[in-house]
């Protein structure tokens, strides 16, 4: 059974810096800037033998118009819905405020075990200031005061908590589970793929580039296998990175794709693959990770029965020597092909964690090889003996020969051609290495 805490709150009280206290990582973003966090953001903790998960929501502000304020309320319900014990984190410097009035009625109808955590309250005479939040009539539960950026406080609020909890949990439920990236420039359709493919509102979405901030990770269940998808903020030219939030959130984004093992990278159909996708693709490669190219918004294009083999011509042509990333053409309004673009990533993964049984690699390489041998350098013949896939995360083949410093480029690319015909690597870099027999 899941054993998991909400952190909630109106905005601006360091939710986020709790957050990050509790899973022990700076894993969501925190500025003095109210309406930062705008989505439901995971992590996992553990405290007394006991694991869980901790979820973070954006400030919760009633009755105002805001776009961005209405979902917010949105995510923070689903977060209350989902959690097994509830944290109102509340401000021991402002006080009691109207908002916090407000929100404490809401939870009120909530049958989930509540605890109001008064923050910021790092010296005595602030905790003493906590004792007003009685006020807010939530139970028989006590106030207790913390200081999220020290850790102070937080041990007996945990101590708590975990006496909610019936099992011990996992001390991390994503091990071993296969994890796919959303990336892609701002306003290309990430957030909206994500809930079309969970079909409910997991991110925020709205016209305005830049909605979502944070990586917001996602456990997800297709025919019977479970994966994480991760959604991530849009990437832009450094030069168009403004603010510090947005700094931020692009860093966010590029760490995601680090830990990732699939990307899918979305671009905008109407705008075709532009020099900042080609950029992320190659930041893709030299990280060893699988690709898929998803042009969305696939219904805004006219077009014909040769329309798509042109634009997928074209995008081959951009790739160079990439040709090996699969493309697949959705719109994620129609609910176009989305499936197939979540069964491609996890085919990828597949071929990702490919082992090709050593007999077999050589059985079929060699007679190629016979077949085309490398180039004799200075009167000097190269022949290859052998072949092994080395055993590492990523596909490694390794060529054992005599002389292997005399191999250039083009053969190398022939070998990769071969390995990609014979063994179905769509989607994966491969790398080839040269050892001396």
């Amino acid at each position: 059974m899941a054993n998991i805490v909400a952190i909630v709150g109106r905005p601006n009280v360091g939710k986020s810096t709790f957050f990050n206290r509790l899973v022990e990582e700076r894993k969501a973003i925190e500025d003095n800037v109210s309406g930062v966090t705008r989505d439901r953001h995971y992590g996992h903790a553990q405290w007394g033998g006991k694991f869980f998960s901790v979820i973070d929501t954006g400030g919760y502000v009633i009755g105002s118009d805001d776009v961005f304020e209405a979902e917010i309320r949105k995510q923070v319900k689903l977060a209350i819905e989902e959690a097994n014990v509830i944290l109102f984190v509340v401000d021991c410097l402002d006080g009691l405020t109207d908002l916090d009035k407000d929100f404490a009625a809401e939870l009120r109808s909530s049958k989930k075990p509540i605890y109001i955590v008064a923050n910021k309250a790092d010296s005595p005479e602030k905790s003493m200031l906590a004792a007003e939040f009685y006020g807010l009539g939530l139970g028989d539960n006590d106030v207790f005061p913390i200081a999220a950026v020290s850790g102070s406080g937080t041990g007996d609020l945990l101590d708590e908590v975990i006496k909610h909890f019936p099992d011990e949990g996992e001390e991390d439920p994503d091990a071993g589970i296969p994890k796919i990236a959303i990336l892609g420039r701002p306003n290309v359709g990430k957030s909206s793929f994500l809930n079309a493919l969970l079909g409910q509102e997991r991110s925020i979405v709205t016209d305005e580039a830049g909605t979502t901030r944070d990586a917001i990770h996602t456990r997800y269940k297709l025919f019977g296998q479970d994966f994480i998808i991760t959604d991530t903020a849009g990437i832009r030219k450094k030069a168009k990175v403004k603010e510090d939030i947005e700094f931020y959130s692009v860093m966010r984004s590029l760490r995601t794709l680090e830990e990732s093992d699939v990307l899918i990278i979305i671009i905008d159909a109407t705008r075709g693959l532009e020099a900042q996708d080609v950029n992320l693709i190659s930041l893709g490669i030299k990280n060893n990770k699988g690709i898929v190219i998803m042009v969305n918004k696939w219904d805004l294009i006219e077009k014909d029965h040769k329309t798509m083999d042109k634009i997928k011509k074209e995008m081959i042509e951009k790739l160079g020597e990439n040709k090996w990333i699969p493309i697949i053409f959705t719109s994620v309004e129609e609910k176009q092909r989305i499936m197939q673009a979540i069964e491609l990533a996890v085919k990828v993964y597949e071929n990702k964690t490919k082992k090709v049984p050593t007999s077999k690699l050589n059985d079929i390489m060699l007679p190629e090889i016979e077949k085309y041998p490398p180039p004799a350098w200075k009167g000097k013949y190269i022949k290859i003996k052998y072949i092994t896939q080395l055993p590492t995360k990523n596909p490694v083949f390794a060529f054992f020969c005599n002389l292997p410093q005399y191999i250039k480029d083009p053969y190398n690319r022939y070998l990769e051609n071969r390995i990609r015909e014979n063994f179905d690597f769509e989607g994966v870099p491969i790398k080839i290495t040269y050892k001396k027999k």
